[in-house]
């Protein structure tokens, strides 16, 4: 009589889930200004939702003071499934008191590899 052996169970929970998006944030694009003056007008709003809001760690300051990186954000999203894909021409708007009157632009954005359900974002602030 041959004795089958189960495998352990073992659950690895997800490193985000919804619980976790607690920041309102705005994507949106600029649109130059109309008339002679140079600048941008920044507001045609792309889409909005609920984030995970992500500073640069501790362990991780020194490496970005030399890449110059310090004010970079990691924004988590939900993936939205084709009704907003993130871009660098856009802009993100943090609303929370200590981020409300800066303007980041998107570095970077991509698919969270360990949940599929979510996208990672970089943005830095904006000069």
């Amino acid at each position: 009589m041959k004795v089958i052996q189960m495998q352990p169970f073992k659950y690895t929970p997800p490193r985000i889930h919804t619980g976790e998006l607690r920041t309102w944030v705005t994507f949106y694009e600029a649109k130059e200004n109309e008339g002679p003056l140079p600048g941008e007008n920044p507001r045609n709003i792309l889409y909005e939702c609920w984030a995970k809001v992500d500073e640069v760690w501790t362990k991780d300051i020194e490496i970005a003071k030399s890449n110059g990186t310090l004010s970079d954000l990691t924004i988590s999203i939900r993936d939205p499934r084709g009704d907003y894909s993130p871009a660098n021409k856009h802009y993100v708007q943090v609303h929370t008191p200590e981020y409300e009157n800066l303007r980041y632009n998107i570095k970077q954005a991509f698919p969270d590899l360990q949940n599929r359900d979510f996208i990672k974002i970089i943005a830095e602030v904006s000069t």
